[in-house]
Order: structure tokens, then C-alpha cells, then sequence
């Protein structure tokens, strides 16, 4: 079988296995490539940086120290990789503490291939713009 190319390459950090699974397998149908996932924000840290992915699916909530917000804050000292939030709840403090980071859209859980399809799509072509512009 031949494989038809990814639309772009997306880690999944998310602690929770069943939700890791359903959210890889929605990107997946969605038609892209999920290179890795990640459970705590340590492990995404690193992830992250050895993959630079086209986009991060981030949860708030992780195991570890970190939560999915200061997660991307220290990663964007080093990348400015295109994020998507997902929460368990939308309250405000959150939602502002992700704003700062910078962000592509924040999703509330349980979403749904239509929920994210058109943020992913976002996500991919502001990081190829990021690259086609870097590169001019």
C-alpha cells in the first residue's frame, strides 16, 4: 500500500493515554503525521526540540511540574512552533496565561475531528510561512 504524504508533522502531549490515543488518531485521519508524544512537560521539552514539529496539541493539565502553558512558554526560547491548548474547562485565568504564549486556538475536551481540523490547518500554514519567510 502506498502511503499518501502527511499534510505536516504533529506532536501530542497529553497525559491521559485513552485521550493521547483518541487525539492521535483524530490527527491522523485528519491527514497528518503525529512524530511523537509526550506525557509530561519535560518529555514534550525535549521532544519538541528534537523533532521541530510543523505543530504542538497541547493539554494544560500534565503530569510533572509544568503544566502545558509554562510547557510553551520555555519552549519558545527556543522554537515558535504553532500550539494548540486543549482543557479540561475554558476558565479565564487559563485561557490568559495562554495568551501570552501565543497560540493558534483553544479548545475545550472533549474535541472532535471538526473541532480541530481548521486550527491544525491553521497551525500548518503559519509554520511554513514562518520557514518561507526565514528563508527569503
Amino acid at each position: 500500500m502506498e502511503r499518501t504524504k502527511s499534510k505536516g508533522t504533529v506532536i501530542v502531549v497529553e497525559d491521559d493515554m485513552l485521550l493521547s490515543l483518541v487525539e492521535t488518531r483524530t490527527v491522523e485521519r485528519l491527514g497528518y503525521e503525529v512524530v511523537d508524544k509526550a506525557i509530561s512537560g519535560e518529555e514534550a521539552i525535549q521532544k519538541i526540540k528534537a523533532h521541530d514539529p510543523d505543530a504542538v496539541i497541547m493539554d494544560i493539565s500534565l503530569k510533572g511540574e509544568m503544566d502545558g502553558i509554562e510547557v510553551v512558554s520555555r519552549v519558545r526560547s527556543f522554537s515558535n512552533v504553532p500550539v494548540i491548548y486543549l482543557s479540561g474547562n475554558g476558565d479565564k485565568l487559563n485561557k490568559e496565561r495562554a495568551r501570552k504564549t501565543g497560540y493558534i486556538d483553544f479548545l475545550v475536551k472533549p474535541i472532535n475531528p471538526s473541532a480541530i481540523r481548521v486550527p491544525l490547518e491553521k497551525a500548518i500554514k503559519e509554520k511554513k510561512n514562518r520557514v518561507l519567510s526565514h528563508a527569503s
